[in-house]
């Protein structure tokens, strides 16, 4: 019997990568393109990314998606330890189900439900469309996936470090910040990560929720492309490909490092 990858299998893998990276590429490659027309080729150029730093409008989205982004993370993945912990270590109480299920909700609930839900409710308290209501509907959109991440990492967290803790004296909150918040701390940065990814890449949610002068990087790049992709729109896509790609990297070397040293 022949072992290894076949001719076929080959093929396979080749047409599976090209079609999911060769778009990216290409991408890349006309980021550099001298031409306006994004696909006719006239020379190489880093003309549009120093047009793109003198676009004030995409700056000011990128700095809006970076704060919103970073706040709504924040809130969801401390949120999401606290919703993780208490139904790890709560056990089974009264009305328990409704919790779980008003939290996960958002994992299976469509993006276009979500967003009207929270406009209509924000209209409803009378609170103006802006920076802080989006900070709260990607909150809400990131906090299952924060808590899901977390609760992973407690369901297999031995408890009994932190009862050996407490038994040399420690109170519960001492306990907690200096035996198992070390000890789920990968997946805290984890559940961190995955809500700032998911909030920056967020368009749906964003075109819903959010108001004069809190205009995201997506909903940005979405308004241009309707009105015909521009060579700027192929340099911003191509910066956050490579910071993108520089942290992957960075984690990767990061871990292997601390694999020799270990």
């Amino acid at each position: 019997m022949r072992k290894g990858p076949t001719a076929f299998n080959i093929a396979a893998i080749v047409a599976g990568l090209a079609f999911l990276y060769l778009p990216i590429v290409l991408l890349v490659v006309y980021s550099f393109n001298a031409s306006r027309l994004v696909t006719v080729w006239g020379g190489f150029s880093t003309r549009w990314y120093a047009a793109l730093f003198q676009n004030e409008q995409l700056l000011d989205a990128v700095w809006v998606t970076v704060r919103v982004a970073f706040a709504s993370a924040t809130m969801a993945t401390v949120l999401g330890t606290l919703a993780a912990l208490g139904m790890v270590r709560a056990g089974r109480f009264r009305g328990r189900t409704l919790f779980s299920s008003m939290t996960y909700a958002p994992l299976v609930m469509p993006e276009v439900i979500l967003g009207l839900s929270l406009l209509l409710l924000f209209v409803a308290v009378g609170l103006p469309r802006g920076f802080w209501t989006v900070m709260i509907a990607h909150t809400t959109l990131t906090l299952c996936y924060a808590t899901v991440v977390v609760q992973a990492r407690l369901v297999t967290f031995d408890e009994a470090l932190e009862d050996a803790a407490r038994d040399l004296g420690a109170p519960p909150w001492k306990a907690f910040v200096l035996v198992t918040l070390p000890n789920i701390a990968p997946a805290v940065a984890a559940a961190w990560m995955l809500a700032f990814t998911l909030s920056l890449d967020d368009l749906v949610i964003a075109s819903f929720t959010s108001g004069p002068g809190a205009t995201t990087l997506p909903m940005r790049i979405y308004s241009a492309v309707r009105l015909g992709v521009s060579p700027e729109i192929n340099a911003i896509s191509t910066l956050l490909i490579g910071f993108v790609a520089t942290g992957v990297i960075a984690a990767y070397l990061f871990n292997q490092r601390r694999r020799r040293t270990a």
